[in-house]
């Protein structure tokens, strides 16, 4: 049984199939699904088979804004963030919660993500630097994958076996302290999908808080169900948002033209259908300074 101090929050859009082996996973841990329009049947799947389940239906004001919706409705020490196309493990929200007792200045305690078949999904990362972030679109991490020196945006050589003070981990799942959000707010609702994890972590380790890495909690993560690898370009959009705030104006521009530079390169690399997605974030990326793209 999970404890009664944890609300799951969910966020749904069109979540079919995986939404009801998400909610099967957290029956009895207080829950709120926050819809933002489904039309696939999502919402009439969750009144029939979750009755107890909140919904809160509202417009699209992005991810990280259908999470503030959720935690400003629940009144728990605890939010445990699951995207809707993933699910918990056994007694994993327990597991979490005991290790965020122990821990009080812990902001965020992140489980162990797997994927459908059983393998580990590698969800530790790295906050973005111009560096990290041309390890990774120029290809370099290729070079040394397991390395701190040219992987560590996505924390190569990062050991998912043992616990672990991180920098920051996939918003697929994790739980949050309520405290260490009312310290540093929620989410920033300019991120509309995209870097608004990277964002919040980024605010809580500044502010002194902790991250934690946890593998004893497992969750299983689909990966890219609920928008199927078609936002390329929303993902650069976060990449020059989080530079532009956290970085300044001067950075962000220079990730603007590396990211041009890397997805450039991808284009012509990838042919066909596969090279579309690089091609259409080339131009996004060609067509203004990044103060101006973040503006529009």
């Amino acid at each position: 049984m999970a404890p009664a101090d944890v609300t799951a929050v969910t966020v749904t859009l069109n979540g079919l199939p995986w939404i009801e082996r998400c909610l099967d996973s957290l029956r009895g841990t207080a829950t709120i699904v926050v819809d933002h329009g489904s039309t696939d049947g999502t919402l009439e799947l969750i009144r029939d088979r979750f009755p107890d389940v909140r919904v809160i239906e509202q417009d699209n004001v992005g991810y990280g804004g259908g999470l503030n919706a959720g935690f400003r409705a629940a009144s728990s020490r605890y939010y445990l963030v699951l995207n809707s196309d993933a699910w918990v493990v056994g007694d994993a929200v327990s597991t979490l919660t005991a290790f965020a007792d122990a821990h009080p200045d812990a902001a965020v305690i992140a489980p162990r993500l797997s994927n459908p078949d059983g393998t580990l999904q590698r969800s530790v990362r790295g906050f973005p630097t111009l560096w990290r972030l041309a390890t990774e679109y120029l290809f370099l991490r290729k070079l040394a994958p397991r390395t701190r020196g040219l992987n560590a945006f996505y924390a190569g050589g990062f050991d998912h076996g043992r616990p672990r003070e991180i920098e920051w981990a996939m918003g697929s799942c994790f739980l949050v302290r309520r405290e260490a959000c009312d310290s540093v707010g929620l989410f920033d609702e300019s991120f509309f999908v995209f870097s608004e994890e990277t964002d919040w972590f980024y605010r809580f380790h500044t502010a002194g808080w902790k991250i934690w890495f946890l593998p004893a909690a497992e969750a299983v993560h689909v990966g890219g169900a609920t928008h199927g690898g078609r936002m390329f370009t929303e993902n650069l959009r976060g990449h020059l948002r989080f530079f532009a705030k956290h970085r300044g104006p001067r950075d962000a521009e220079r990730a603007r033209r590396l990211l041009l530079v890397g997805v450039r390169l991808r284009g012509l690399l990838f042919r066909g259908e596969r090279g579309t997605p690089y091609r259409e974030a080339a131009r996004w990326l060609a067509s203004g300074s990044a103060d101006s793209l973040l503006r529009r």
